[in-house]
């Protein structure tokens, strides 16, 4: 591992060569001159005649890198540039890891406002809740490129296409499911929005202090805990995670290691459906939960039905830049959730394969495609 992170794992090159003094004077000055003045007629000439075009920025605070935590920008810096290599591999689009040493929202948010103009989007990546939510907000009011937060949206969609085709194997439907969710951090909140909006009507949430309940005194007027109870538990439902689980159709853990059990998955409804995607280790270990769960999904890519981002951020970008789009809609998160789960053929489905491989061919193109088509482009 250590060999395979010498140097690091990105370069910046070239695509023209620089071989005489007619190449330097096109490539540099004077014919560069030439370019400015047709940018500064017109602007939106930079994403036909710079790397704009195709160049996303991969920023990050390391402030929740992985499972490790508040690291920092330095250490963060390794995970930024696989993410740089993924986009690239998966999807051809040229990133930049961009570690900045402030967690600040302020701060990073004109940071991020004055370094936009070399950029046709921004993938923000492991910023801590609940910064992450004012950061990304700020940024798509203020920007004309889109922002996307993976660790919320790349997520969210994933577990849609997931659900859907998990609900497809057990024979129920997504309005008539009850489903209980453990967390309510940036993945869990968008998570469970964009499951609404798919059409999901009955949850109930969890977190370290128990179900989210309208009333509940430590939550906080105008804060995400505030909407997730407004939005959830229409029975008025108190107590445990454990208690919340009972007849529950559906459980996706987006919160801790080992916080439930195969005895709290036995008391689920029939054919269950279990998402416990904590990493590096889940909220159940998966063996244990399919004693009594009908389908079975992790984050870990050693066990079948992987939620893995990766399915969905590629693919999602290349849609926002092949339609130059300047922002994301609900819209394209969910039809980009719906293409990653066509590319699991009606005659694959099955309770150990509801989502593709991240490498199968077509996932980045079907989810691109989806994207562009959803901005109207």
């Amino acid at each position: 591992t250590f060999l395979a992170h010498l140097g690091g794992k990105l370069t910046v090159e070239s695509k023209l060569p620089i071989r005489n003094r007619d190449d330097l004077s096109l490539i540099y000055t004077p014919g560069v001159a030439r370019i400015c003045e047709a940018i500064v007629k017109d602007p939106s000439d930079a994403r036909r005649l710079t790397i704009k075009r195709n160049t996303i920025a991969v920023v990050t605070d390391g402030s929740a890198v992985l499972g490790l935590g508040n690291i920092g920008p330095l250490a963060a810096l390794p995970v930024m540039e696989g993410k740089a290599a993924l986009f690239k591999r998966f999807a051809d689009i040229d990133a930049f890891p961009l570690c900045l040493d402030t967690q600040d929202v302020d701060e990073i948010v004109r940071t991020v406002k004055a370094i936009a103009p070399g950029f046709a989007g921004i993938n923000l990546e492991d910023i801590s809740a609940p910064r992450c939510f004012e950061i990304e907000e700020r940024l798509r009011a203020e920007l004309d490129i889109p922002v996307f937060h993976d660790d919320q949206h790349g997520t969210a969609i994933v577990c849609v296409a997931a659900l859907r085709n998990a609900l497809k194997v057990v024979g129920k439907k997504i309005e008539d499911v009850h489903l209980v969710m453990s967390g309510a951090g940036a993945a869990g909140t968008a998570v469970l929005k964009l499951l609404m909006a798919a059409g999901l009507k009955h949850a109930v949430v969890a977190d370290q202090r128990g179900v989210i309940f309208a009333g509940r005194e430590d939550i906080e007027a105008g804060s995400t805990l505030e909407w997730v109870a407004a939005h959830t538990n229409e029975h008025g439902k108190q107590g445990t995670l454990k208690q919340a689980m009972q007849n529950a159709d559906v459980f996706i853990g987006v919160s801790a290691a080992n916080v439930i059990d195969a005895n709290d998955v036995a008391t689920m409804a029939p054919n269950s459906i279990v998402f416990a995607l904590a990493n590096p280790n889940p909220e159940i270990e998966p063996s244990e939960a399919a004693k009594f769960a009908a389908v079975v999904a992790t984050g870990r890519s050693d066990f079948p039905n992987q939620i893995n981002n990766v399915l969905a951020f590629p693919g999602f970008f290349r849609g926002l830049l092949d339609a130059g789009a300047h922002e994301i809609t609900e819209k394209m998160l969910l039809a980009a959730a719906g293409a990653l789960a066509s590319c699991v053929d009606a005659s694959e489905l099955n309770a150990s394969y509801i989502v593709p491989s991240v490498f199968h061919p077509d996932v980045a193109s079907k989810v691109a495609t989806a994207v562009r088509l959803a901005s109207g482009k």
